[in-house]
């Protein structure tokens, strides 16, 4: 494994990290805790430290699960979560309130059964709740405190390069962006931003849904439960159709598909760690071998 630092927080994370929102049953069924265990156990012992999460992925399913999987092992991990949706709430601009993300925040360290979170980030709010300076003051004092280490915004956009911007005013360390090869908005300004600001970069969905994985081919549909039965057919065909073009004329024959992608988002200077959402130890398997392509 190879680990960089996230940005001015001082924290070394690995290349490779590990994604959540799988697990709470978004993606097909709910992961089982036995599941869940067994994942993080074997990416402690592949060097993995980086695991990412958040309070609406489930209502509080995915940070349950790995509060669990993390007993005996929390002071090997950077746990990263969010906050901005309440699940449930019918009230979601007050979600973006001191008092509410306070509480938010109190949930999630209940839920991951410790008494601190690692990377505390803003997720996916608009221009106008980033820029409430009471949130961010409340947030400040729990750093102090040490409830949270560091602060990151997890950014909707990936071509919002205001919000990195005001990220690095407000004190934030880390940015979490999309970014991949069939997804690279993010690298005409945000990334460029990100590295004039000093910010770490938490890259996710770098296997664009699982369609750079190399599983699947034009005409592959999802049952209900999978969030990516959403999308138009006629989008998911055309995705498809890009993602085996760019597998065919760009990964070596015999190498997989999937740490190819990874290592290309890990090529560009501005990324520090990707999280890919394994949900099988072979997934995660072939997640870390990102780390033999860069060194090759």
């Amino acid at each position: 494994m190879q680990y960089r630092q996230l940005g001015r927080s001082g924290l070394q994370a690995s290349v490779v990290g590990l994604g959540t929102w799988q697990w709470c049953g978004v993606w097909g069924e709910p992961m089982a805790q036995k599941q869940a265990t067994a994942l993080m156990d074997r990416a402690r012992e592949l060097g993995v430290n980086l695991v990412d999460t958040a309070e609406c992925y489930g209502d509080h399913v995915s940070e349950s699960l790995l509060g669990k999987a993390l007993a005996g092992q929390r002071q090997d991990w950077l746990v990263a979560t969010k906050f901005g949706h309440v699940p449930g709430s019918e009230s979601p601009e007050a979600d973006w309130q001191p008092e509410s993300v306070r509480r938010q925040l109190a949930a999630s360290l209940k839920a991951l059964d410790t008494d601190y979170i690692d990377i505390y980030q803003f997720h996916s709010g608009g221009d106008e709740q980033l820029d409430n300076e009471a949130l961010w003051e409340m947030l400040h004092r729990q750093r102090e405190a040490g409830v949270i280490r560091c602060l990151g915004v997890s950014i909707g956009n990936p071509g919002n390069v205001r919000q990195v911007l005001r990220a690095a005013e407000l004190g934030a360390d880390v940015i979490q962006v999309t970014w991949n090869c069939l997804q690279r908005k993010a690298g005409e300004a945000v990334l460029p931003a990100c590295r004039e600001h000093e910010l770490g970069v938490i890259n996710r969905t770098p296997l664009a849904s699982g369609f750079l994985g190399g599983r699947y081919a034009p005409g592959a549909r999802w049952p209900e439960n999978d969030v990516r039965s959403m999308r138009r057919p006629e989008k998911i065909d055309e995705e498809l159709d890009k993602a085996r073009t760019i597998i065919g004329e760009s990964v070596p024959e015999g190498q997989s598909p999937a740490a190819w992608a990874l290592a290309w988002c890990l090529k560009n200077p501005a990324i520090t760690s990707v999280i890919p959402g394994s949900r099988t130890l072979e997934q995660l398997e072939d997640s870390v071998r990102a780390v033999e392509l860069l060194e090759g």
